[in-house]
């Protein structure tokens, strides 16, 4: 007797969840409109769309090196000037930073303040060179919530980088996994939209990163191996990989590292 079809839910597999190939132009040649060449490590259909980093190892950095925690701040801002850079240079086309989580407000006074002031000079420094260099700038967190002039600074980023068109930086600052689901479903029932109508699309559409693809890799620095609230919707199906260096040590080597594990393992999504 021959077996009945199975019956499937309707939205499974979800579409966010479909093998996508990277869409990606030839590489840029050296020197063209000022922008470094392109060096791929592995072929565009192992490199990761979207690379998330847990930039974890600052306070651990300067207790090694006995300076001040500003210090190992000063130096995992450092890291990310070289790492962006090589970004670029290995066709990366999404790179997602946890610079500052909401959980971070409970530090002290001195260490909060002192990272807004880094952030702040940090955009300032470096955002004519992101220009030049393609970067669009994004911001994954509650801008609101800043001080007036870390606002104005990142602002002043989003809008001077709006045409970036070689890799989308977002800087997940102010920013929990959890607020951000909050944020995204008190969006959908502002918008009066039907119970029956949500699903895992509409709610990816609603998030901080809408239009971007979901991370492919998600790396944590400095040993550990959690999430600690970050990118927990999107990041669903994500491979992760955690290394015990240090985040202001994690430099190109370390970061091609990653990318050869990526493309060394077989993803198959519940297949």
């Amino acid at each position: 007797m021959a077996r009945a079809p199975l019956a499937r839910p309707t939205d499974a597999p979800p579409i966010a969840h479909e093998v996508i190939a990277p869409e990606q132009g030839e590489p840029v040649a050296a020197g063209t409109a000022g922008r470094r060449a392109v060096e791929p490590l592995v072929p565009l259909e192992d490199l990761p769309r979207h690379v998330a980093i847990i930039m974890d190892g600052n306070r651990r950095w300067a207790r090694l090196h006995e300076v001040s925690e500003l210090e190992g701040h000063a130096a995992g801002v450092e890291a990310i000037r070289g790492l962006l850079r090589h970004a670029v240079r290995r066709g990366v086309p999404v790179l997602t930073l946890y610079a500052f989580s909401r959980e971070n407000w409970a530090r002290s006074d001195e260490e909060v303040v002192g990272l807004f002031g880094l952030l702040e000079q940090a955009i300032r420094s470096e955002t004519a060179e992101l220009k030049a260099e393609g970067v669009q700038v994004r911001l994954l967190g509650r801008l609101e919530e800043l001080p007036p002039d870390t606002r104005r600074s990142i602002q002043s980023a989003l809008d001077e980088t709006r045409g970036g068109d070689r890799l989308v930086l977002n800087i997940a600052f102010n920013y929990a996994g959890r607020t951000e689901l909050v944020d995204a479903f008190r969006r959908l029932a502002a918008s009066g939209i039907a119970p029956a109508d949500i699903d895992e699309t509409v709610i990816s559409e609603a998030l901080y990163t809408a239009g971007l693809p979901d991370p492919d890799l998600v790396i944590r620095t400095g040993g550990e191996q959690r999430l600690s609230n970050f990118l927990i919707w999107q990041s669903a199906y994500a491979e992760l990989y955690s290394c015990a260096v240090l985040w202001p040590d994690f430099g190109a080597e370390a970061f091609d590292e990653a990318l050869l594990e990526f493309a060394r393992r077989t993803r198959r999504f519940g297949r």
